[in-house]
């Protein structure tokens, strides 16, 4: 399920990094197949690319490598319960993270942190699957699917790596 150091759902979600949404009454259909193969989950079927789907790619990645997503995935904030809880000192890469946003929440995975952001990879940030800083106090909810060891710990960002801090990932 995971390789030494790299959960196997973050590899999964990190295959995906550039997958983009299509602007206009097109959409990308491969985005879609991969959204819907969690569908089971998700508690909607995926029929374009404009409905939120953030919790949906967290999911799809989960369910890519047998690991079991929470019910209702499509609802970012349905995450906060799911799987056991991370302290945030005990983040580790892979981690799911749950926020709170204006109109909502956002559902991403945790690959490292400055000293005021998370670095999240995720799926609707920009319309897009990308990497992300996310500001520390917006955090509510941080998981790891229940009964896997928890693999490393919180990597520090000495920079920004360039990346503008979010504040509605939608």
């Amino acid at each position: 399920m995971t390789t030494a150091s790299t959960p196997a759902w973050l590899l999964a979600a990190r295959a995906k990094l550039g997958t983009r949404e299509i602007v206009g009454p097109t959409h990308n259909n491969k985005l879609i197949a991969f959204l819907n193969t969690a569908s089971k989950w998700n508690g909607v079927i995926w029929k374009n690319d404009e409905m939120p789907w953030c919790g949906g790619f967290v999911a799809a990645c989960l369910v890519a490598v047998g690991v079991q997503p929470v019910k209702i995935a499509a609802r970012a904030k349905s995450w906060a319960s799911w799987g056991s809880r991370l302290r945030p000192e005990r983040l580790a890469p892979g981690a799911v993270l749950v926020f709170d946003r204006a109109g909502g929440g956002h559902v991403g995975f945790y690959v490292g942190e400055d000293a005021t952001a998370y670095h999240v990879l995720g799926g609707n940030q920009s319309n897009a699957v990308t990497v992300t800083r996310i500001a520390k106090g917006r955090l509510t909810a941080s998981r790891w699917p229940a009964g896997v060891p928890v693999i490393g710990g919180p990597v520090q960002m000495a920079t920004t790596a360039g990346l503008k801090l979010s504040s509605n990932e939608a």
